[in-house]
């Protein structure tokens, strides 16, 4: 991770891509991990009983998918202030790639605080899966 201070961020730059492939031990180890254990992140059969087409990612590894992704971008010095906008559209199973991406699209002075905003989206062979969606973070100057 290198130190991005704000005078090199411009609207328009490009955060990367982060892709995840999505494996049935992924989701089981994610559930324990974050202990959650409803039966729709870790079980086939009772995911497809609720309409599911199968077991699917849960929110808070859709939103560290983000996270990572901007942490990667603003660099250790940098800081996290908001995320918003962020919305699941459709699941993402075993089998799917989800790739994390973003945007600058704001750039501005808050007093000593120098901001940004980066817009944010997950896709999946489906097209949008999550998003679009907003962080908020603060970079050295």
């Amino acid at each position: 991770m290198t130190r991005r201070l704000w005078g090199d961020v411009a609207v328009g730059d490009s955060i990367g891509t982060l892709a995840f492939p999505i494996t049935v031990s992924r989701l089981v180890i994610v559930a324990g991990a974050q202990r959650d254990f409803n039966a729709i992140h870790h079980n086939s059969d009772f995911a497809r009983a609720t309409g599911a087409p199968d077991m699917y990612v849960n929110s808070l590894f859709l939103q560290g998918m983000w996270e990572r992704l901007v942490r990667d971008y603003i660099g250790p010095s940098g800081r996290i202030w908001s995320l918003g906008g962020f919305r699941m559209r459709s699941f993402n199973c075993p089998g799917d790639t989800v790739t994390a991406s973003g945007m600058v699209t704001e750039k501005w002075l808050d007093g000593d605080r120098a901001m940004i905003r980066i817009e944010l989206r997950s896709d999946n062979k489906a097209g949008l899966t999550v998003g679009p969606g907003f962080v908020t973070a603060e970079l050295p100057r």
